[in-house]
């Protein structure tokens, strides 16, 4: 095992209690002592505690970030806790306003109640904040949607006077507030456009990957959504492939009371597969626990079926547990390329991996700086779990430094709310409104108060 770096850290497995710091998600950093959380009940105490604030203001989301992109480091600075800013504010014939702390799950919960969902597919992991989710660029798999910032119609930023704006898609700052990093200010409510809601038929299935190169672009073009994991050192892709559902299907899923069907028939194809993949897992964390969370991640593509819901039911399906997870968005165009480059990496390398490539295509984003912005989009996520005693593989973060700088060499950019090595990226070539983005900060907050070092270092 490793030791700990300030890119992967080591994480704390079980925190003193009496431990006044403010951890993230992972507890693999420090955010703040208790003492500099601040949750105000209400946007005119958010105001406040804005204008007042001497030093820096960070927002702590759900804390799934890493660290550095949450932690304040002054006594004066304070750290934002938005989660009693939550629920429904407002609804028209198309569109749900919601308070900037709600949690994704709760804003599917209450669209599925009113019969809407989103344009957006969700991402895997609905325990975030919606701000927190727009901030960081989240994204969900098909390429007729997007980020989630992309399906915000209204935006109501608090800059760094305790002001409020409210920005829309014709304001000239919206393309910046879509994805802003929390650098521009504390976001306080999102106006979603909605549609009514739609159920799918998910086709899963396990193929060789020796024309991956070709398969993925055309998934994506032929299936509403598409999502696939590569199981490199087998030469396996399991794949979710999903359209609307028929009559038919919709009246199976009715039959099983609006629950997410699974249909009869499995298939084993992928369980040699997932066996070795679980055997590096075993190696590497010592986790004793078969059922852990990090195996579970793994053991679901065993016997697997083909599944009727809505997109939620089907897609919003992540299992949280810590790791160091690294996602590199490469513009559709040259990933058939990156794809033959990472096989001969991986033939001659024969890199130590947790997980299968996560594969999640998207179309163009209207945000400044979504990696995905104006071009359809690969995001090749990779995961390397903890450890037990909370150390991480020096193998596994070998094949993650190395697979980073890859596609880093390839113009890949990397998902803002995930772990990346900031000097493989010259932000001004890869983001060209980046001066743009740069000036709406000066306007919204010109002394930097929503900035903390890591941040500072990306954006001013």
């Amino acid at each position: 095992m490793t030791a700990p770096s300030p890119l992967f850290p080591r994480r704390q497995p079980q925190p003193d209690p009496n431990d006044t710091r403010v951890l993230n998600w992972a507890q693999n950093a420090t955010l703040a002592p208790e003492r500099a959380v601040i949750a105000p009940e209400n946007e005119a105490q958010l105001q406040s505690a804005i204008a007042a604030c001497q030093g820096r203001v960070r927002m702590m989301g759900s804390r799934m970030s890493p660290g550095r992109m949450l932690a304040i480091s002054q006594p004066e600075d304070v750290l934002l806790d938005l989660s009693r800013l939550r629920g429904v504010l407002a609804v028209d014939d198309e569109s749900v306003t919601f308070a900037g702390g709600t949690p994704l799950y709760e804003v599917f919960e209450v669209l599925t109640s009113m019969d809407r969902m989103l344009h957006a597919s969700p991402g895997v992991i609905a325990s975030q904040t919606l701000a927190g989710a727009i901030s960081t660029g989240t994204h969900g798999q098909g390429m007729q949607q997007s980020t989630l910032g992309d399906e915000a119609i209204r935006i109501r930023l608090v800059d760094a006077a305790g002001q409020v704006h409210e920005i829309d898609r014709q304001h000239p700052w919206f393309a910046a507030v879509q994805l802003g990093l929390g650098t521009l200010g504390a976001i306080s409510a999102v106006t979603l456009r909605t549609r009514p809601t739609t159920l799918y038929t998910c086709f899963k299935s396990a193929v060789s990957d020796a024309t991956l190169e070709h398969d993925l672009p055309e998934w994506n073009l032929q299936w509403t959504f598409s999502k696939a994991w590569w199981f490199v050192e087998e030469n396996k892709v399991h794949v979710w492939n999903a359209r609307e559902a028929n009559e038919a299907e919709r009246q199976v899923w009715r039959d099983n009371h609006g629950d997410l069907v699974t249909l009869d028939e499995t298939s084993d194809e992928m369980n040699t597969a997932v066996d070795k993949t679980l055997q590096h897992m075993r190696n590497d964390t010592r986790i004793v626990d078969e059922n852990g969370k990090p195996f579970r991640t793994v053991t679901r593509f065993k016997d697997f079926s083909d599944v009727i819901g809505d997109v939620y039911q089907v897609f919003c399906r992540g299992i949280a547990t810590p790791q160091i997870n690294i996602e590199i968005g490469v513009p559709m165009a040259r990933v058939p390329a990156v794809i033959s480059r990472i096989r001969e990496w991986h033939a001659t390398t024969r890199p130590h991996m947790h997980y299968p490539i996560i594969l999640r295509a998207t179309g163009p984003s209207s945000a400044w700086l979504s990696p995905s912005w104006q071009q359809p989009t690969c995001f090749f996520g990779f995961v390397v779990y903890y450890a037990e005693d909370g150390s991480l593989s020096e193998e596994g973060l070998a094949f993650l430094r190395e697979v980073e700088k890859l596609l880093a060499s390839e113009g890949g950019k990397p998902h803002w709310g995930k772990y990346f090595d900031a000097s493989l990226y010259d932000w001004p070539t890869l983001y060209p409104q980046l001066s743009a983005f740069k000036a709406v900060r000066q306007a919204l907050d010109p002394q930097g108060k929503f900035l903390n070092t890591f941040m500072a270092e990306v954006v001013s």
